[in-house]
């Protein structure tokens, strides 16, 4: 214990601060690290998985429909699992399971499978998220970009994705604040992020209350702060209110502004 004992609530807080500071920085690195990379990762597997699943079936007899529709139900078992049980229970599994059937050693970094398990989860919800994405762009184009002689992968990728994308900006957005608060329970694979750093500090003086406020603050800081940033991205990808259109049958160098409100 130290030599003058904090006995109010501030004073202990600024102690443990003061004493595990660092701690407490590098747990939100890796806390920052895990959630970033787990939902960028997990964005790219949902959105193969969503082009996959949009997909038509072949025409013709069903064993021709048969290998897109084994696909079909092996990518919905992997969303349901995922969705359908607790990322602490997935951690378990995934990383001491691996361990047991000898993919993974022991001793082996925890950080690389953290990320793996955050990637996986969030890859099942993302795969659900684009889908919606999807069907919410206009049919219509997708039936044109057909007619023009475009193949599904091309319609997606020039036509269909970049509208579908920005519709679900604030769901992407949810879901990497959500891997920040959820990256919380990877403490029982023993990965030091931040609530595993606030808990190591609070058993050592038993000052527990004390140390999740503080942790706790941390949270807040940086779900807002990425709420915020979310937020003008959003903006950003909105553009302009205004457009200019170059050029007109009686002078091609002329420009006309219209406002968003009046096209």
């Amino acid at each position: 214990m130290p030599s003058n004992i904090p006995t109010t609530f501030i004073q202990w807080i600024s102690f443990l601060v003061d004493k595990y500071g660092q701690l407490f920085l590098r747990g939100t690195g890796v806390t920052l690290l895990v959630a970033l990379t787990g939902t960028v990762l997990g964005f790219i597997l949902g959105l193969l998985v969503a082009i996959v699943r949009t997909i038509p079936l072949p025409r013709g007899k069903w064993y021709r429909q048969l290998p897109m529709r084994l696909v079909y139900l092996l990518l919905n078992v992997y969303i349901e699992v995922f969705r359908g049980t607790p990322m602490i229970v997935q951690s378990m599994v995934i990383y001491y399971g691996s361990m047991m059937v000898g993919i993974i050693k022991r001793g082996t970094p925890v950080l690389p499978a953290a990320i793996l398990i955050v990637s996986i989860n969030t890859g099942a919800y993302m795969a659900e998220i684009v889908r919606g994405g999807i069907i919410s762009v206009d049919k219509g184009q997708k039936e044109a970009t057909t007619a023009i002689g475009m193949t599904h992968w091309q319609s997606m990728v020039h036509v269909v994705l970049p509208q579908a994308v920005r519709n679900i900006m604030p769901s992407i957005g949810n879901e990497f604040v959500v891997n920040i608060k959820d990256s919380s329970v990877l403490n029982v694979i023993s990965l030091n992020e931040l609530y595993f750093t606030g808990k190591s500090a609070a058993g050592n003086y038993g000052r527990y209350f004390e140390s999740f406020a503080i942790i706790a603050c941390i949270y807040l800081v940086l779900t807002f702060t990425v709420t915020r940033l979310l937020r003008l991205l959003e903006r950003k990808m909105d553009g302009s209110k205004n457009y200019t259109i170059y050029g007109s049958q009686s002078d091609s160098q002329s420009e006309i502004t219209i406002p968003a409100e009046e096209a």
